[in-house]
């Protein structure tokens, strides 16, 4: 009874999966899955294949078919699923259709689930990868915003900016009045410079010279009143 379902069931996915399905013995084959996934934009790789391999022990299908997992030969690796890393999750994500299906032909309905569950997880692992791209552009679109609208003002922001602020403008008028003082002392020795020549035009040290020039001044004009008389 067994062996006579296993017959019919092989022939019935023959029919179904005629490109994909390549026998290994009377009782054992495998299945080539291929997944159906959303293409990122700019991704032109071809999708992932997975390969299931069915085994039929003698008393299939009242037990579970030996069931195995690889990826194609020299199958390109993908991003978001790894059949190594992946197979035990995958393998075991078969076992719920499997308790479910004993008595029955169920190869069918463990390639569909194979490939659900496959599609799932690659799913989930994209939306992952989004969800960490759109966080980081959100750090960079808050940064931008940032420099256009500032830090935003709180209480406690605002009596710190008021402290910088009353040291600042103490800071200046410090400065401000050490400059008007030394510019009061430059001014005082200017002063003082001044009123030390005056003290020497009172000693006569200035006067001498201007009298010397007003004798020979006299001098010139008795020279000149001789000649006039002279020509007489």
């Amino acid at each position: 009874m067994g062996r006579d379902e296993q017959v019919e069931e092989r022939e019935v996915l023959d029919s179904i999966f005629p490109d994909e399905i390549t026998d290994v013995s009377d009782t054992a084959y495998r299945i080539s899955v291929t997944l159906d996934i959303p293409q990122e934009d700019g991704d032109e790789s071809t999708p992932p294949t997975l390969i299931l391999a069915v085994s039929y022990p003698p008393s299939y299908p009242d037990t579970s078919p030996d069931l195995g997992l690889s990826a194609p030969p020299d199958a390109p690796k993908h991003k978001y699923i790894d059949i190594q890393s992946d197979k035990s999750r995958l393998l075991s994500a078969l076992e719920p259709t499997v308790e479910e299906n004993l008595g029955m032909a169920m190869v069918f309905t463990l390639v569909s689930t194979l490939k659900e569950s496959a599609e799932l997880l690659i799913s989930e692992r994209q939306a992952a990868a989004q969800a960490l791209k759109d966080v980081e552009a959100a750090k960079v679109e808050e940064e931008e915003n940032r420099k256009f609208h500032g830090t935003a003002v709180t209480r406690e922001s605002f009596l710190a900016w008021r402290e910088r602020f009353r040291a600042e403008m103490e800071e200046a008028e410090t400065r401000k009045r050490e400059e008007k003082e030394a510019e009061d002392r430059k001014k005082k020795v200017r002063l003082e410079e001044k009123l030390t020549g005056k003290q020497l035009w009172e000693k006569g040290l200035v006067g001498k010279v201007d009298e010397d020039e007003e004798d020979e001044g006299v001098e010139e004009m008795e020279k000149l009143e001789v000649k006039e008389w002279t020509v007489l």
